[in-house]
């Protein structure tokens, strides 16, 4: 039976209505108007960010799937065997598929450790996982990814793979993409392995595609924050009167995505007791995404605490895998 498989422990959801609140404010009344791509993924938002990997020319999941089934197998090659597989932000789990079947034809069995801060996402990929892979056990850690951090520490003696695919460290800056690898690190023991899906420095014009598709997906998921604010905090944001923008900056290498306004116009967050006005071509800001050169990313694994052991690229040099290995202590 798959629930003599499956436990479930951690936190109760921490993506609150007050949370929400809190950082709408916040990130509304600055001088340069901003709201955290976290509020991205309400069900609409979910569901249009699937309809994103599937895109001509959004090549980040495509590539990423390239890689893992090229390599699984040597990537479980390289790890113990009685190595856990954990994983940060596991949502579905659809791409970590890849690497337990390398898992089950290699060994035979598994523990899979998902962190994810949604329940229910973690409670339904697992019971699907469990139902398709007989030897499989799965511990959910529920709660942000400070949590998995602590249950992975209390959890010391056994050898852990940690799993962080998407390229999710490029919506840190580079120096807190730095900060974060180091909490990481010092939650791992020198047994453990790190791997890590990062996007790759390429064509401007590739990459503006990739965040702003003809089709106008990319779009109505960046207007979405707004329709959420609408919808859970009482704003009246006129969604006609932004348009997206997807920018990259090359000195930066990063993409940036804002919400520009249209007009001279105000909008009220009724929750908030909050009113705003907007210049035209004014911006709120929703996301930056990183891009990273090979060195770039050599430079980022030593100043957090890991060496390079490995790295794959899918076939057009688009998209890189890398397993690390956190660096001896001092």
């Amino acid at each position: 039976m798959t629930a003599d498989r499956l436990s479930l422990i951690g936190d109760a959801p921490t993506e609150t209505l007050t949370d929400f609140q809190d950082d709408i404010a916040r990130g509304m009344s600055r001088p340069l108007k901003r709201v955290s791509c976290r509020w991205f993924y309400d069900e609409t938002g979910s569901d249009l960010f699937e309809q994103i990997c599937d895109l001509p020319e959004y090549y980040p999941t495509r590539a990423e799937a390239e890689i893992l089934r090229a390599r699984a197998d040597e990537i479980v090659g390289l790890v113990g065997d009685d190595t856990m597989c954990v994983e940060l932000g596991s949502g579905s789990s659809i791409k970590t598929r890849r690497l337990l079947d390398a898992f089950f034809r290699v060994r035979g069995r598994l523990e899979y450790v998902p962190i994810d801060i949604s329940p229910t996402a973690l409670e339904t990929s697992a019971r699907e996982l469990l139902d398709d892979y007989e030897n499989l056990e799965v511990i959910g850690v529920v709660g942000e990814y400070e949590r998995g951090f602590e249950w992975m520490a209390a959890n010391a003696d056994r050898e852990k793979l940690v799993v962080w695919l998407g390229s999710n460290v490029g919506n840190f800056d580079r120096d807190s993409a730095s900060a974060f690898l180091q909490v990481l690190r010092n939650h791992m023991t020198e047994r453990d392995h790190l791997l890590l899906g990062i996007d790759l420095r390429k064509d401007k014009s590739v990459l503006e595609a990739a965040y702003h598709d003809a089709s106008g997906v990319t779009a109505r998921f960046n207007l979405n924050v707004l329709e959420r604010i609408n919808r859970e905090l009482g704003g009246d944001f006129d969604l006609d009167g932004f348009a997206h923008e997807a920018v990259y900056e090359e000195d930066e290498g990063r993409v940036v995505m804002n919400l520009v306004s249209l007009r001279n116009q105000r909008a009220r967050i009724e929750a908030l007791d909050l009113d705003l006005t907007f210049l035209a071509d004014e911006r709120i800001h929703t996301e930056d995404s990183y891009k990273y050169s090979p060195a770039e990313i050599d430079a980022l694994a030593a100043s957090s605490g890991f060496e390079l052991q490995e790295r794959w690229l899918d076939r057009d040099s688009r998209f890189s895998v890398n397993i690390l290995r956190p660096s001896a202590r001092a």
